[in-house]
């Protein structure tokens, strides 16, 4: 039977938290931190940090009993502190300290439909009224959370956590160490289908997708992200690859390993994004397209070309005055005349001055 374990808060003292981190700790090293919060926010026995030097106007007035610091910020603090060279990333890595979140213990509850011939790790949890078909198997470590549906053949991974209400279809291999957010659905039907005029009725012929998708390891997904399986080959999403909620993946993409996907991104079929990359929310990628390694993308950018070259890369126009907006609208939709009539008076002055 499936039991979530109660989460109990965690405390420890700055010393332990110096240790964890690698940090040099300026202070008291019994101190005792049962919690993290905002410099804004935080009080006794709490534990903040300043990674964007805009908020150093909260320093003198912050009522944390500690920060963290970058050293060259130690002088402006006179509480204790855990002096680190990457403040957001030590952040980062405390926060697992004081995670609470319900932990699940391994076992299949009685609502869950398992077929005969699935393979469940004894290790592995399966949540209420989970279904998991013939063929699947289910690694150690794995959280499946209630109303979840792996599909035949499919594989879990080591410590792979799929919250509730996943759905993973037939024929996909997710990696070990991933967390996929409820609602989030991977092997669903690329967009294909054929235009059919036989018979002199237009209709649409449907491609089946006989691919599936491949998932590595470390691969965080948002909720309502769809990752569509292949036509004929699989999607595949490579290693540490993360994606926030309400993305789509389209049939046959290829993403490399590290890239980071915002909120609201679209990413059309049989396009290849190397590793690295990060794409700011509501960016958009047409299909058959090829993105180098490390290539970053602003937000709303609608990407119509391969990217060869790393950097950053922006398209669209700020926000503005609607009038001013829509003066700016007509104009860009003059430009081509423009550029014509600098094109034919720019020859008129050559050919005049070869006279």
């Amino acid at each position: 039977m499936n039991i979530q374990a109660s989460a109990t808060p965690a405390t420890h003292t700055l010393g332990e938290l110096a240790k964890f981190i690698g940090a040099e700790l300026k202070g008291d090293a019994t101190c005792v931190i049962e919690s993290l919060a905002t410099l804004a926010a935080a009080e006794s026995g709490q534990l903040s940090f300043l990674a964007n030097k805009s908020y150093r106007k909260y320093l003198k007035e912050c009522r944390a009993s500690a920060l963290i610091l970058h050293p060259d910020m130690a002088a402006e603090f006179s509480g204790n502190a855990l002096l680190v060279d990457n403040p957001y990333l030590a952040y980062a890595k405390l926060s697992a300290l004081f995670d609470q979140s319900p932990k699940s213990a391994a076992g299949i509850h009685p609502s869950a439909t398992v077929a005969e011939d699935a393979i469940v790790h004894a290790d592995a949890s399966v949540g209420p009224q989970v279904v998991i078909e013939s063929g699947a198997r289910v690694e150690a470590g794995a959280v499946i959370g209630a109303g979840s549906f792996i599909g035949a053949g499919s594989i879990i991974g080591e410590r792979t956590v799929l919250k509730s209400n996943v759905s993973i279809y037939h024929g996909c291999f997710v990696g070990s160490d991933c967390l996929f957010h409820s609602q989030a659905v991977i092997g669903s039907d690329g967009f294909g289908f054929a235009p059919n005029t036989e018979n002199d009725d237009f209709t649409w012929t449907k491609i089946h997708q006989l691919g599936g998708v491949v998932i590595g390891d470390r691969v965080e997904l948002g909720a309502c992200t769809a990752i569509d399986r292949g036509a004929l080959d699989d999607t595949v999403l490579a290693d540490g690859v993360i994606i926030d909620n309400q993305v789509q993946i389209a049939h046959n993409v290829r993403i490399g390993e590290n890239t980071a996907i915002a909120s609201s991104c679209a990413i059309a079929g049989s396009t290849t994004i190397g590793s690295g990359c990060t794409f700011s929310g509501m960016v958009g990628v047409v299909g058959h397209l090829t993105i180098t390694d490390n290539v970053h993308v602003t937000a709303m950018t609608l990407v119509t070309k391969s990217i060869d070259k790393p950097g950053s890369y922006s398209a669209g126009t700020p926000v503005e005055e609607t009038a001013k907006w829509r003066k700016n609208a007509v104009r860009f939709g003059q430009l081509n005349a423009l550029v014509n009539r600098v094109r034919s008076l720019e020859k008129h002055s050559t050919d005049s001055s070869k006279k």
